[in-house]
């Protein structure tokens, strides 16, 4: 029964994880990955280790979600993001809800995680282009 529901559960969420990717902007697609990642981590993370598991599933599970639908230039941060995103929101969850909780907690955390890693990331990048456009250095150098 467990192996039908572990199938079932990674089928949903490839299928998911395409459909998102027709229809989404890329800071929807990175939010639901990274959430459907943690809570497939946090399942199988459950049934292989316990809570300590899940704790582990669910950062694995976030930070890869997170990382196969960011660009290449913000995929760190978002896999940073939904990693810790993911571990915090299980616990918080598990804490306040339960089992159940600590699934819905999962997602949410790794989606809101992700998304403001990912946003850290860009402003980041914004920063560098604004202080290589201005410095005198950069442009005596790159003419």
């Amino acid at each position: 029964m467990k192996l039908n529901a572990l199938l079932l559960s990674a089928t949903l969420a490839a299928t998911s994880i395409m459909a998102v990717n027709a229809h989404a902007d890329n800071t929807t697609r990175v939010a639901a990955t990274s959430a459907l990642g943690s809570v497939a981590g946090t399942a199988i993370g459950k049934s292989m280790g316990g809570n300590t598991g899940a704790m582990i599933g669910s950062a694995i599970g976030g930070a890869g979600g997170a990382a196969v639908s960011a660009n290449k230039r913000d995929r760190t941060g978002a896999a940073i993001g939904g990693g810790l995103g993911g571990v915090g929101g299980y616990t918080v969850g598990k804490s306040v809800g339960g089992t159940t909780g600590g699934y819905v907690g999962s997602a949410l955390g790794a989606a809101g995680g992700s998304v403001l890693g990912k946003k850290v990331s860009e402003d980041r990048h914004a920063d560098q282009r604004s202080y290589k456009k201005h410095s005198k250095k950069y442009r005596r150098n790159h003419r």
